[in-house]
């Protein structure tokens, strides 16, 4: 990431192989990699439930908050909103921490007002690992805050670019294909906190609009899938909460 705190304004697209043919002809491949992603969460999801996603990748330590709610999003510009997330990227460990603590706090107050009008019946804590789970030095703040991990992948990725100025500076397209069987592409541009949302929204349309995508639904993301798949109880508590 080029900064420890910036908002990462992104559109998802099914992927094939048409659209990388397209992207090899008229951008410019990057690289390629692969990488492990590592989710964390407490056992009853205070983090995800409030649009907070902390994750372990290959060693180090990204927050992702959205910006705005769903429903906020879907104001003004409805369709930009259904096709494009935003949210705030952390990476500053010390500043992750905080802002997880602070997350915490308000999701405990919450949950202690609501279990004194109706009273919850607690389950049995899931046996997940944690931070054994993420070898990258001291983790004991993980065990503290009773984080566990939720969700764990690999993903390869080849990543495009485009030159010059103007609609297309600052866009990047990921192609990604997840181990456990999804495909997903993805148009990014990352703007430093304070700075115009709206002008990576317009580079983002430009780029779809170039790249052929129609569609004005919102594509699942790897989460989305891994999630429906693999853990359904937490996919279907955050539909109920309007976060997918």
């Amino acid at each position: 990431m080029e900064s420890t705190m910036s908002v990462e304004v992104e559109r998802k697209f099914v992927c094939d192989a048409d659209i990388q043919k397209q992207l090899e002809e008229i951008a410019v491949c990057i690289g390629q990699k692969q990488f492990q992603d590592k989710y964390f969460d407490t056992p009853d999801f205070l983090l995800t439930l409030r649009d907070v996603w902390l994750r372990c990748r290959q060693g180090c330590w990204e927050l992702k908050c959205a910006t705005v709610t769903k429903a906020e999003d879907r104001v003004g510009e409805p369709q930009k909103a259904e096709l494009c997330s935003r949210y705030q990227e952390i990476t500053n460990l010390s500043q992750i921490q905080l802002k997880v603590r602070e997350v915490m706090k308000e999701g405990n107050g919450e949950k202690k007002t609501a279990n004194q009008t109706h009273p919850v019946v607690h389950q049995d804590t899931p046996k997940t690992e944690g931070a054994k789970n993420c070898p990258t030095g001291n983790e004991s703040w993980l065990m503290e805050l009773n984080l566990v991990c939720f969700a764990e992948f690999t993903t390869q990725r080849c990543s495009f670019t485009f030159g010059g100025e103007g609609d297309e500076s600052g866009v990047r397209v990921d192609l990604d294909q997840a181990d456990f069987g999804y495909c997903v592409g993805e148009i990014e541009v990352l703007v430093p906190k304070g700075e115009d949302i709206q002008s990576a929204l317009r580079k983002i349309e430009k780029t779809a609009q170039r790249l052929g995508l129609s569609g004005h639904q919102r594509v699942q993301g790897k989460m989305d899938v891994y999630l429906q798949r693999y853990c359904p109880e937490h996919y279907a508590k955050l539909l109920s909460a309007h976060i997918l």
